[in-house]
């Protein structure tokens, strides 16, 4: 098969997709459009929103509609790493054996990560950039493809802990819920105080999500959209001579190469399941909110005067 042929074909996947994953989920399209193009390109996201807004079931719904396996972590201040990555125990013949933990699945979902002290978050950040995690000095290989889908309240709660920057880094998306409409909020409420269990259908497997990623890794980019792309990340950085004065004034760090690479990917994703054959800067900016949202730190001054992350990447787009 081509790979315009490919592009053909996932678009028609990628609708029956959000189809079946509107089963459960109603609305939140773009939510659910960032998770999947992070999918496609073998990123991280991070769903960030008060709680109620059914991140959980969002994230469950689409690992079952992927046909993926999933596993889940409930984040807690006393959950340590070998909760995590697994441990080492004796067997019967006195013997070590290694026994998995639950970051060992295709999905994983990180529920409420800023619940739990650095050292336990920390625990993914192998896991999340290498596919593979070490043990007593031991590696041991993930099963691909492999995805975190981690859940985050807001930092201003009672009892929560920041992500380190590092770790936010390895995140391509962090994608902000907002409260559904009223009209939406009514559709849920009628769903889900029935007795209708709506049945979700599995229409990818492990190979041919890693089939897509290759897809989409060779989708050829125009040397504008990368040039826009990094220029973009680049304004970010407070500091240089070709920075703005706004940025200068606002922003105490900008987003780091990763950034730019991420922009291309998520472009080139978003580019695909929309039928095009090459992304544009229109694509660029279509997914650069969630890619650089949690790249940018913003300084005190901003934060005195009420200016967000998402005004200083609006202004610069």
């Amino acid at each position: 098969m081509s790979d315009v042929e490919g592009i053909q074909r996932l678009v028609e996947k990628h609708r029956a997709l959000r189809d079946e994953i509107g089963k459960v989920i109603i609305g939140q399209e773009q939510v659910i459009e960032q998770i999947l193009l992070s999918i496609y390109t073998g990123g991280h996201s991070l769903l960030i929103g008060v709680p109620g807004l059914a991140k959980t079931l969002m994230v469950h719904t689409v690992a079952s509609a992927l046909g993926l396996d999933f596993k889940r972590i409930q984040f807690t201040p006393d959950l340590m790493p070998s909760d995590i990555l697994g441990s080492e125990v004796l067997d019967k013949e006195r013997a070590f054996k290694f026994i998995e933990g639950p970051v060992f699945a295709n999905i994983v979902l990180a529920d409420e990560i800023n619940r739990t002290p650095p050292k336990t978050q920390a625990a993914l950040l192998e896991a999340m950039q290498e596919r593979a995690v070490t043990i007593t000095g031991v590696r041991h290989q993930l099963p691909l493809p492999y995805f975190v889908l981690a859940t985050q309240n807001p930092i201003e709660q009672e009892g929560t802990y920041p992500l380190p920057e590092a770790q936010l880094d390895r995140f391509m998306f962090a994608i902000e819920l907002k409260y559904p409409s009223v009209e939406e909020e009514i559709a849920v409420v009628q769903r889900t105080t029935g007795d209708a269990t709506p049945d979700v259908q599995p229409l990818f497997d492990a190979q041919s999500l890693i089939d897509v990623q290759q897809l989409i890794r060779r989708v050829p980019v125009p040397e504008n959209v990368v040039s826009y792309a990094v220029n973009l990340v680049n304004s970010t950085r407070p500091g240089l001579e070709s920075t703005s004065d706004y940025v200068n004034q606002y922003v105490d760090w900008g987003a780091g190469p990763r950034a730019s690479q991420n922009l291309v990917l998520g472009a080139k994703a978003h580019a695909a399941i929309h039928g095009k054959y090459s992304p544009d800067i229109e694509d660029v900016k279509a997914v650069s909110m969630g890619i650089l949202r949690h790249r940018v730190l913003k300084n005190y001054k901003a934060e005195a005067e009420g200016i967000s992350e998402e005004d200083i990447i609006g202004k610069l787009l």
